[in-house]
């Protein structure tokens, strides 16, 4: 039996890396000179299978209902997935309104897989109407496209795509760059961010797409309706797909229709042990390897948990269902209807809710929230949705598992000492450590001392109308301002100084 003391230091140091999901593939420039943090050993523990404790319920809110949103872009996406070769074949089409003020020049979409070396071959580009788009560039994840003319606002334009993606492998994390979710190993294979989408366009600045750093994010979503189609070939018995939603089956074919979503990934894999639990009217969805059945379970459960308790605390989670899914990567990283936790976490998993299982777990739930409800430039203000989901692990600990919540705030805060500036683009810090610090665990320290500011009341009144006012939408520093300003009028001039780049 192993002490506590070192699956502490081992659960610590794994955190370090474990904590911002992103990576740096192949054919993006150099990286910078700082060297990302050493990726600590995992420590092998066995997991036996536990039995389902049961679901809660959940309790419809009063959320006042927001304003009629402006039309959003609609994905029709047909995928079909040789699992043997790793070859995806997609046809995409997408219809794209402007919803600006003003006419906007040329279209963007972001194509995250031709980040990857040889990964991404286009086979044709089309108009609606079938005759071929001339002039465009692809660069890195950047696909360009030059209209005839202006696009009017509200005015609807299409495109019609056929690609093929030649998945790569996830390589094992030698803590020289950060973990990739997409690609495949030879126990899953992970679909994130792969297909070609419209970035939010704002008519002040254009499009808001971003090149990646060596870690954090930089997409930046709008939200979307999708229809997509998965046919799979060549795949081994009982391999199983875990998804941003709930298939309708059609023959060979797993259908989904989901609106409203910022993403739309799936995972599939041979060895997955599903167990669910419903919240109200959620399917909550937990996908782990067959030896962490036990590790699964406490997943699940942590998941259904934060899912009820966000849902009363922030406003009604918005998608019929949420999966959570082992990763055979070092990471966590959530997409709309979909988070990974990695293998690491199930490996430490000690049977209670008293480790990064579980934090995580409410971690990557609370952006459901903070990214998938209210969306935000990932790259620009990073801490408007990673403060806000790490403070959400404090009012998971506080409301579920009170008993924790001081080792919460020593394991997963306090333990680093954290300082800096909360408030700076992800590439303006000197490196992960830097990053995290203050992003994620010096701004979590914000939101407390901003809560004992304005007191609970207030506080909680203005988390519920900010997710309200902003659901669907993207939000920034000064609209996350604007409503704490009606909610309360205590000073919070010394908290900007301490923990703003005015």
């Amino acid at each position: 039996m192993r002490t506590n003391q070192p699956r502490f230091l081992a659960t610590a140091l794994l955190a370090c890396l474990l904590l911002a999901g992103c990576f740096r593939p192949a054919s993006t420039p150099a990286a910078p000179t700082q060297t990302p943090p050493p990726v600590a050993p995992l420590l092998e523990t066995s997991s036996t299978p536990l039995e389902n404790t049961g679901g809660s319920t959940l309790v419809p809110q009063n959320t006042p209902i927001p304003p009629a949103r402006p039309p959003r872009p609609q994905y029709h996406l047909s995928a079909r997935l040789d699992y043997n070769l790793k070859l995806l074949k997609v046809d995409e089409q997408v219809t794209y309104t402007n919803t600006a003020s003003l006419p906007i020049p040329d279209l963007t979409l972001d194509v995250e897989p031709n980040l990857y070396v040889g990964a991404f071959q286009m086979e044709s580009l089309l108009w609606g109407d079938g005759t071929k788009v001339i002039s465009y560039t692809l660069e890195y994840n950047r696909l360009w496209i030059g209209l005839p003319q202006p696009l009017p606002p509200e005015t609807a334009v299409s495109l019609s795509l056929s690609y093929k993606l030649a998945l790569p492998a996830i390589p094992p994390s030698d803590g020289s760059v950060k973990p990739q979710p997409f690609g495949y190993t030879s126990r899953q294979t992970n679909l994130v961010d792969w297909y070609a989408f419209f970035p939010p366009y704002q008519a002040e600045s254009g499009w808001q797409i971003h090149g990646p750093w060596y870690y954090g994010e930089h997409q930046v979503y709008e939200e979307g309706d999708f229809d997509v189609e998965i046919q799979v070939t060549n795949a081994p018995t009982g391999a199983t797909i875990a998804a941003s939603g709930l298939p309708e089956k059609e023959g060979d074919i797993q259908r989904y229709r989901l609106a409203g979503e910022r993403s739309f990934a799936w995972s599939i894999g041979p060895e997955y042990k599903v167990i669910s639990q419903t919240v109200g009217a959620v399917t909550v969805l937990s996908y782990a390897f067959p030896y962490d059945v036990k590790a699964g379970q406490q997943a699940l459960k942590d998941t259904a948990a934060a899912l009820t308790l966000y849902s009363r605390l922030f406003g009604p989670y918005p998608h019929p269902s949420l999966s959570v899914v082992e990763a055979d990567f070092r990471d966590g990283m959530e997409y709309d209807g979909l988070v990974f936790l990695s293998y690491g976490f199930y490996n430490l998993y000690d049977g209670t809710p008293k480790g990064y299982l579980t934090a995580i777990a409410a971690h990557e739930t609370a952006h459901q929230w903070w990214f998938g409800l209210v969306g935000n430039d990932q790259l620009k203000e990073p801490w408007l949705d990673e403060a806000m989901a790490t403070y959400s692990e404090r009012l998971f600990y506080e409301n579920v598992y009170p008993e924790y919540l001081d080792w919460w705030w020593t394991t997963r805060v306090n333990f680093y000492q954290p300082q800096g500036l909360i408030n700076l683009p992800v590439h303006a810090y000197s490196g992960y450590e830097a990053y995290r610090n203050a992003v994620y665990l010096h701004g979590a320290l914000f939101i407390e001392d901003l809560r004992k500011k304005t007191g609970d009341p207030a506080f909680f009144a203005f988390l519920k109308d900010y997710v309200a006012r902003y659901s669907q939408r993207q939000a920034t520093a000064d609209d996350f301002f604007a409503v704490l300003s009606e909610h309360t009028q205590v000073d919070i001039s010394d908290l900007m100084q301490k923990y703003f780049n005015p």
